[in-house]
């Protein structure tokens, strides 16, 4: 491969990230209704028949922004729990990861509440291959700390989920970006998963 061409691509690589950054900043502010691909198109400096040269419409670029975070947190998640020393440190590894995933992705998780919908069906059966993988990669870890019918660790996981990913709509950008934010929402997510479910 030429220098040319490699440059080339990279470049293109550097528009395709940029278009998706710019999707999913647009469908959190407006939903995907409410933004047209020559909006995304503008927003990297480019007219809206060019973005398909990337993708091959807007249901399309939707997809890969889900698709993409989804897959992400996967790997992620993986690569963190199977560098723990023992099964606290895997949770706590976990949490981590999905703490400072959720404070720095306040866009992707408000278009994938909103949005999930418009999907393709393709794009829509990946994307929730992809959800059954990281839920059960967390009940996993929870299963080494507790004991629990599957449904009970899946309900606590996907409540500890909830508690995390709500901090894009119930908080501020600056204050998404302070330690504490970070600190408070993990130890309450911990708590959430190993709480006794007894109520006296």
């Amino acid at each position: 491969m030429t220098s040319t061409s490699t440059a080339r691509d990279r470049a293109k690589a550097e528009r395709t990230d940029a278009l998706l950054e710019a999707a999913a900043r647009l469908f959190a502010a407006r939903g995907y209704s409410g933004v047209s691909l020559e909006e995304i198109g503008a927003a990297v400096g480019i007219s809206g028949p060019a973005v398909y040269r990337h993708f091959p419409g807007k249901q399309a670029l939707l997809g890969a922004v889900l698709t993409q975070v989804s897959a992400d947190l996967v790997s992620g998640g993986t690569r963190v729990a199977e560098e723990a020393a023992d099964a606290p440190s895997r949770m706590r590894a976990l949490i981590g990861f999905h703490v400072e995933f959720a404070l720095g992705n306040a866009d992707v998780i408000r278009v994938q509440d909103r949005d999930v919908a418009h999907l393709a069906d393709a794009d829509r059966a990946e994307v929730r291959r992809l959800q059954r993988t990281y839920i059960d990669l967390w009940i996993d870890a929870l299963t080494q700390l507790r004991e629990g019918s599957p449904e009970d660790q899946r309900l606590r996981v996907q409540a500890c989920f909830g508690l995390i990913n709500s901090t894009p709509h119930s908080t501020r950008s600056s204050a998404r970006a302070h330690a504490e934010t970070a600190r408070v929402l993990s130890a309450m997510a911990l708590s959430a998963l190993l709480a006794d479910s007894t109520v006296d």
